[in-house]
């Protein structure tokens, strides 16, 4: 007999039919009543045992995390918070789960730091089934949104010899031997005779080969893994995380702005259409966890609350120049309550001094734009009639309440001349970068595009503090566990 999903079962319009379902045992109360999970659900499905006509042997084998199979009549239920239930006329024990060693017992109420060390069970939790579903949700919802509008799907590579963003932490990838590495007649290690002929890493990002792509395509996106080296041990970072880099030719930053508001409040609402349950469950889970916080520290909205804020209030547009002059007149910073003090113009903004942007000041969404140039990437564009010392550049950056910047992007520099000038005063080899300057000899167009780190959109809309629980296996200094 086929058996039919939990989620099935408990959106079926039919009783007394009788019915195949199988998953794991999340409780077995009573020696009669089973919560079966199959994961197509948050919800469980309670299966009702004759325990009378049930042999002892097979009870003691009903145990949390055991995978069974049951075959019964699908009844309406007499309990409360439960619309249907399987009253059990055959029970099949697929797989056993030692209760002794099984390491997630609901009884125990495992923490966050427990479940990380045990990431190949977490995910049987009601916690994490609702995040990776959601995830997928979200997922889905990208390429759902980019395919409407007509978007092509690139595929960038994840071995590249170029570094992006110009920031030096990268992951090299080699065939040679660490033993007995092949050097120059200077000491250094000889690539020539590695597997690419050259000095290789892991892709930080897919915006240069994206570029090209947008610049005959019109409008392409990627959406893939990515990699960063940086010995960044917090909440927020990864070494190995999705980004989503749309590219469109013709666009500028505006444009670009107006795209990126548009996609998250897309991507948001397709979750709170699609995820009911699970977003109630984790809004629930936030919500018991704040009550150990003290008040000032508490989010001021639900979850729900404030995902609706997002779709329904416009994105604040800031100039990097005004934010300055609000950070530096602000409370915090008058105090020296900011661990990085605002003094001057052309200082980098830290999370602190976004989240205040966003959860203090403007309360809403923020896109911080026209940064100085100097602490942004050789490829963003140089505007026009800025002051000597003061120039900046078509960037912006969209910040988040709880995350801080979700999307960096900007308009690329175009033109051929101006990004020659900015990599030479950088140092990046030209021709290194000569088939990326091909863009702007044959037929250079203005164009923008950003980047969004998929697991910061996943921490925002599931209510999670550490972005270690909203990617399957995270990847970490010091742990490449799994």
């Amino acid at each position: 007999m086929k058996h039919t999903k939990v989620k099935d079962l408990l959106n079926s319009t039919t009783t007394l039919q009788e019915v195949n379902a199988k998953g794991w045992v999340r409780t077995f109360r009573n020696n009669q009543f089973i919560a079966l999970n199959d994961g197509s659900t948050i919800n469980n499905i309670q299966c009702v045992v004759d325990f009378e006509n049930t042999p002892d042997e097979t009870l003691k084998r009903i145990t949390t995390g055991a995978a069974i199979s049951v075959i019964g009549t699908l009844i309406e239920s007499k309990g409360a918070g439960q619309k249907y239930e399987i009253q059990v006329n055959k029970l099949e024990i697929l797989g056993d789960s030692d209760a002794e060693k099984f390491p997630i017992q609901p009884k125990n109420k495992p923490s966050l730091d427990f479940l990380r060390e045990n990431a190949h069970l977490r995910v049987r939790t009601n916690m994490f089934g609702a995040i990776m579903r959601v995830r997928s949700v979200l997922s889905f919802a990208v390429h759902n949104y980019f395919q409407q509008k007509g978007f092509v799907y690139v595929n960038t590579p994840i071995i590249t010899g170029s570094d992006a963003e110009g920031a030096g932490e990268m992951f090299k990838v080699t065939a040679l031997p660490f033993d007995n590495t092949p050097r120059t007649e200077d000491g250094k290690v000889n690539y020539k005779e590695d597997f690419f002929e050259k000095e290789t890493n892991l892709t930080v990002s897919g915006q240069l080969e994206g570029e090209t792509y947008a610049m005959a395509l019109g409008q392409i996106y990627t959406f893939g893994p990515t990699f960063r080296a940086e010995n960044s041990n917090t909440s927020r970072h990864l070494a190995e995380f999705w980004m989503i880099e749309p590219e469109v030719a013709f666009n500028n930053l505006d444009d670009n702005m107006d795209l990126a508001e548009d996609f998250i409040q897309y991507v948001i609402k397709y979750a709170l259409d699609n995820c009911q349950d699970d977003l109630k469950f984790l809004e629930g889970r936030l919500l018991d966890e704040e009550k150990s916080k003290p008040q000032a520290e508490r989010s001021e909205m639900a979850l729900l609350e404030k995902l609706n804020f997002v779709l329904e209030n416009n994105f604040k547009r800031v100039s990097y120049t005004e934010a300055i002059d609000i950070l530096r007149d602000s409370t915090p910073n008058k105090k020296k309550k900011f661990q990085y003090i605002i003094n001057e113009w052309g200082a980098d903004l830290q999370s602190e001094h976004e989240r205040y942007l966003v959860e203090k000041h403007f309360k809403c969404p923020v896109i911080l734009f026209d940064y100085p140039a100097n602490i942004k990437a050789f490829y963003m564009r140089l505007n026009d009639n800025t002051e000597p010392g003061r120039e900046t550049v078509r960037a912006m950056d969209i910040l988040f309440p709880g995350i801080g910047e979700i999307v960096g992007g900007s308009e690329r520099e175009e033109r051929y001349d101006v990004l020659i000038e900015k990599m030479k005063a950088l140092e990046i080899d030209e021709e290194e970068l000569s088939w990326y300057l091909d863009t702007r000899r044959f037929g250079s167009a203005t164009h923008a595009g950003f980047g969004l780190g998929f697991e910061r959109l996943v921490l925002f809309v599931t209510g999670m503090t550490n972005i270690r629980d909203v990617i399957p296996f995270p990847r970490t200094p010091g742990n490449a566990e799994f």
